[in-house]
This record gives C-alpha cells, sequence and structure tokens, in this order.
C-alpha cells in the first residue's frame, strides 16, 4: 500500500516542523519546499519550473515570514516580504495544481484571524460576512484566501484554516514571552481586556491532520481553540502556570513605538472568534482550555525532540 504523501510549504517554521513530525509519525511521505535543496525537500523554483512532485496526496502551505519578528522594523520592504511569502507561495502552489497532470485530492492552507475586523462586542465564526479590507492585515488575508481559490471542475478539495495566536513552547508568542515571565516581570497588554483567539500548537497541527483525512471537510475552518478568552485572562494562566507573578502591564503606546500602530494591533486588538463548524464537524481538541495549554507550554525541561 503506497503511503499518503503531502507536499508541505513552510515545513521548517514553527507550525511547520511539528506537522511535519506528526504527519511522519502517522506513516505519511512529507516532501517540503524550501528556499534551499536538499534530502525530502524541493525548492519554489522546481514547484514553478516543473510543478508538483508525482505521488503528491495533499498540498498544504504554512509559509509566511513572521509579522511579529522583533529584529525587523515595519518597513514598506518587510511588508512586502509578509505579503509576498504568503501571497505568492499560495499563488505558486495553487497554479502548481491547476497545471498537474495528477492532481491532490486536498488543498489546504492557513490564514489568520485578522481578516476579522477587532472588536469588544461581536462574535465570529466560519458563516460571518468578510467584508472589504480594513488595514494592511486584513487586506493580507483577503487575499491570501482568494489566491487559493481553485475551479470547482478540479476535483480538489480545499480547505483554509484562519488561525489564532499559536502557543507552543518552541515558537510564536510563548518563546518570546517564557523568559520575562520566567524571571516575573510578565503582565497583560493594556488594558487586558482584548479578546485573544488562541489555539495550542498541536491542536493546531492536528486540524490540518482532520482536514487532510476527511473528504467531508472543505471550505474556511476557524483554527481556535472553543474557550474564548481575553488577554488577562491568558496572562493569568500562564503566570500561574508558570508559578510566577504578572504585575507589569505593557502600555499599549510601547508596542505602537516597537512594532508600529498597524502590526501592534495584532497584541492590542483581538476578536471573539468562535471554532463552529470545526466543532460540528467533530474535530476533537486535546488542548480545548487555556489552563491546560499554559501548563503545557510552560514546562522549563521541554523535550528537545518533541516540536510541538
Amino acid at each position: 500500500m503506497v503511503n499518503p504523501h503531502v507536499l508541505l510549504g513552510g515545513g521548517t517554521g514553527f507550525v511547520g516542523t511539528a506537522l511535519k513530525q506528526i504527519l511522519l509519525n502517522k506513516g505519511y511521505d512529507v516532501t517540503i519546499i524550501s528556499r534551499m535543496p536538499g534530502a525530502g525537500r524541493v525548492t519554489w523554483f522546481d514547484i514553478c519550473s516543473s510543478g508538483i512532485p508525482n505521488g503528491v496526496t495533499a498540498v498544504v502551505n504554512l509559509a509566511g515570514q513572521n509579522v511579529l519578528d522583533p529584529t525587523q522594523r515595519w518597513t514598506p520592504g518587510f511588508k512586502q516580504n509578509v505579503w509576498n511569502s504568503r501571497v505568492n507561495t499560495t499563488q505558486t502552489l495553487a497554479k502548481a495544481i491547476k497545471n498537474a497532470s495528477e492532481r491532490p485530492s486536498v488543498f489546504a492552507t492557513i490564514s489568520g484571524v485578522g481578516i476579522y475586523n477587532p472588536s469588544s462586542e461581536k462574535e465570529y465564526d466560519e458563516n460571518s460576512e468578510i467584508g472589504p479590507s480594513f488595514d494592511f492585515l486584513s487586506k493580507l488575508a483577503l487575499e491570501w484566501e482568494s489566491v487559493a481559490h481553485l475551479p470547482a471542475e478540479l476535483d480538489v478539495r480545499q480547505v483554509i484554516i484562519r488561525s489564532g495566536v499559536v502557543l507552543g513552547r518552541h515558537g510564536g508568542m510563548i518563546k518570546q514571552m517564557y523568559i520575562p515571565f520566567f524571571f516575573g516581570l510578565g503582565g497583560p497588554i493594556g488594558n487586558g481586556k482584548q479578546y485573544l483567539p488562541w489555539i495550542h500548537v498541536k491542536d493546531l497541527c492536528n486540524m490540518f491532520v482532520f482536514a487532510i483525512e476527511n473528504k467531508n471537510v472543505s471550505g474556511v475552518l476557524n483554527g481556535v481553540a472553543p474557550q474564548v478568552i481575553t488577554n488577562q485572562e491568558f496572562t493569568s494562566a500562564f503566570a500561574s502556570a508558570m508559578n510566577r507573578p504578572a504585575f507589569f502591564r505593557v502600555p499599549e503606546f510601547l508596542l505602537d513605538v516597537m512594532f508600529s500602530k498597524e502590526r501592534a494591533k495584532i497584541m492590542t486588538e483581538g476578536q471573539k472568534v468562535l471554532p463552529n463548524r470545526v466543532k460540528e464537524l467533530g474535530f476533537k481538541y486535546e488542548f480545548p482550555c487555556i489552563e491546560d495549554a499554559t501548563k503545557d507550554v510552560s514546562k522549563f525541561f521541554y523535550k528537545a525532540e518533541n516540536p510541538v
């Protein structure tokens, strides 16, 4: 029996590394798309020139420059890199699938909850109306999802997972916050009342596997945990898991200066996002509540070989 074969864009990043390991553990063959050639890899140039490799049964794209990279100023050049790393890579894969003589059964891509307008009152689920863009990140998400679209006659099932803040020990927000919280210097952002749509990295990876393996899964899924929390509630849970205080509030203006107001909105504003379709489809979370998730990602001695 031939193993299912996943072509994975962004497979060397925080989420991609975790997804790759989960797929390998389940007996999948995985080919990574990388900027550099190597064993088990193809390059983006290879995809553009030769198309997707033979035998690929699913294509997943997680590629994307880290928007909140603290070493990068929010310049037009960096914003273009953010755009290209998401939109252009997704467009490249969509084109390769359209031109393939042997197409995969599913094309799954990641997007972001930044497509929903921050609000302290509105609730968003997968059926919520998506209006025109209101800032750079919403425009990015709209275009990101648009270029992933494939004509129905190609008979390739499509899934878009709109991810919230991904919690994991080896990357993302937790990696940046761990040391300050460890030394008791953590705290909420601003008044802490803004919603924080979140998901544990293992649940996000399992959601992609769920999408690959279940033929009834298509369309948009909100890649967030079922528990709705605020930034203050996250801070309290993470500090409690680390047995540390969390008194040091981070002023919004400081983040606006450090990151620019346009991208600091990711941290200073939030959306109440509900995974209604995810639950209706029968997906089971391993970390549905923030207390369990923060206990898992707060471990000091976290196994280096464990990517999630």
